[in-house]
């Protein structure tokens, strides 16, 4: 399993060459640089630790520091570790591309869902609303909360309830990467992602079995046609007097 940190930007929409439109999101990836390295025989699992965005070096902390220097590099805003077999073959200080993934690639991405703090039951959990008479006593209300009487003193675990919403690791299965461009630094992957504008995701390999692989189309490199020039008119022969 290979993965690498990138930086979810938006939704736009690509065409292929037989028509087919594919609503993607942009990620950006720059450089991953390794930072650190997790051996079997040292910590019982292989990963690397790796570096996003470079920052400033008055804006870093001693440890910030210390680690970069390690490494032969800068500090960085992002820290992380990526786990998986593949990853065990990087050094210190190499640096992970976009060219990691190749087109028609079905991948994982894992993000922070977007927060919307203590909200309801209608919002959180989707329960349907009370009527809306003038008279109903019931609109919004969390529902009853009767068991039966087989837990009379309290409520049963996994009530659902208001309280704090979102925010919180999401995982999107088995998407498909429609395009890498590595030497600008994006991967197009088909959908939407968890995850705000700006935040930071993870791409890994798909870790379950993908029965119907849907193959990706060759795209449209759509530059603006070239518009002709208007040839003028011939001058009309003066007439003779």
């Amino acid at each position: 399993m290979k993965a690498i940190l990138g930086r979810k930007m938006g939704m736009t929409s690509v065409f292929a060459e037989d028509g087919t439109l594919y609503p993607v999101t942009v990620v950006e990836v720059l450089p991953n640089v390794v930072t650190q390295v997790k051996t079997l025989e040292k910590d019982g699992y292989v990963a690397v630790q790796v570096g996003y965005e470079e920052k400033k070096e008055s804006r870093a902390n001693k440890a910030e520091k210390g680690i970069a220097k390690k490494a032969n590099t800068v500090p960085h805003y992002v820290s992380k570790e990526l786990r998986g077999d593949e990853m065990g073959a990087y050094q210190l200080g190499d640096q992970i591309k976009a060219d990691l993934f190749k087109d028609g690639d079905i991948v994982d991405v894992i993000g922070t869902s977007k927060g919307h703090g203590y909200s309801g039951t209608i919002k959180r959990w989707h329960m349907h609303i009370g009527p809306k008479g003038h008279g109903s006593g019931y609109h919004r209300g969390q529902g009853s909360f009767a068991n039966n009487g087989r837990y009379n003193h309290g409520v049963m675990p996994g009530k659902h309830m208001s309280g704090h919403h979102g925010n919180k690791s999401a995982t999107l299965l088995n998407l498909l990467v429609v395009k890498v461009d590595a030497e600008k630094g994006y991967i197009l992957i088909k959908g939407g992602l968890p995850g705000a504008k700006k935040s930071i995701v993870t791409v890994r390999s798909a870790v379950k079995t993908v029965k119907n692989k849907e193959s990706v189309k060759t795209l449209v490199n759509r530059a603006p046609a070239p518009v002709a020039e208007e040839t003028p008119a011939p001058a009309e022969e003066a007439k003779a007097e």
